[in-house]
């Protein structure tokens, strides 16, 4: 007797669960050398919502946590990741055309890149904080607070990498993430969702929502209850204008981080360099606090 085998059902990511789409719709997901790898559910504007008021439901008690505390809990990602790198090496070969080894190394990069990003997360405020100078019998103390709710729009081409790279950075810094992931290479994203669900990220704090990015970002650009956008996934996106997303982002004041441009035209940028702190740096927000000294 042959056996079947178990087909994955590939859902969505939102406050800490894996619902359907409410739509119903899902889309076929190919390889990079076009055969068929799964359906992965078509995330929808309701879809976008729920995933908003997840996010918001969970900025309280992930900003409120100690820096510390975030970083144990991006190192628990890491291990959860490599733990399941098999799965993530196959993933990523089929979806992104890559050698065995090659993708290997991409998995292993993810798991790098979290761990990085996770010794940052008590160390940030001191680097970005200051103890300012002032005439007068006070305390000036400047320090780095997280912007809130953050609307991602994940690399196209880069499923792994370039996604822990968008949200890694995000939710070190203790705001909370609503992740639009690559339209045709979402199958390690999914994967991702399952490993947050395992290693102690709390329900909301980053939510991902397989869609096609053209038809589901103007509406997470201009949502109200969104306090800054990441535009980067806009390069290579088939129908969507970065520029167009920046604009209606200005109707409701969020702070946005815009994708790499070259010759006019969004590229990713190399996901292998180094990430600095520019990323760390784009989502928080200086609080100033006056305290007086002496008698």
């Amino acid at each position: 007797m042959t056996r079947l085998d178990v087909r994955k059902t590939y859902k969505l990511y939102i406050g800490g669960k894996f619902p359907r789409s409410e739509s119903g719709r899902s889309y076929a997901v190919q390889s990079a050398s076009g055969d068929f790898l799964a359906n992965a559910s078509l995330g929808s504007r309701k879809d976008l919502r729920d995933a908003v008021v997840a996010a918001r439901g969970a900025v309280k008690g992930w900003s409120g946590a100690t820096a510390y505390n975030r970083g144990q809990v991006l190192y628990r990602v890491a291990e959860v990741l490599e733990g399941r790198r098999a799965q993530f090496v196959d993933e990523v070969a089929a979806g992104e055309g890559l050698t065995a080894r090659a993708a290997g190394g991409v998995v292993d990069a993810a798991v790098d890149r979290l761990v990085w990003y996770a010794g940052w997360t008590d160390k940030i405020a001191q680097v970005l904080g200051n103890l300012n100078p002032v005439a007068g019998p006070f305390f000036n103390v400047s320090v780095p607070e997280p912007t809130g709710v953050v609307g991602v729009l994940a690399p196209q081409r880069s499923s792994l990498l370039g996604l822990v790279s968008v949200v890694a950075p995000v939710i070190a810094t203790g705001n909370t993430a609503v992740v639009l992931t690559s339209t045709e290479r979402p199958l390690p994203a999914v994967t991702f969702g399952e490993v947050l669900a395992t290693s102690d990220v709390p329900g909301g704090v980053v939510n991902l929502i397989t869609a096609r990015t053209a038809e589901v970002a103007p509406w997470l650009a201009s949502h109200r209850d969104v306090n800054a956008l990441d535009l980067t996934g806009a390069a290579g996106a088939d129908g969507v204008d970065w520029g167009e997303l920046e604009a209606a982002a200005a109707d409701t004041i969020k702070r946005v981080y815009r994708p790499e441009v070259v010759d006019g035209v969004a590229v990713e940028p190399d996901w292998t360099a180094a990430p600095g702190l520019g990323r760390l740096r784009a989502f928080v927000e200086t609080k100033t606090v006056w305290h007086p000294k002496g008698l």
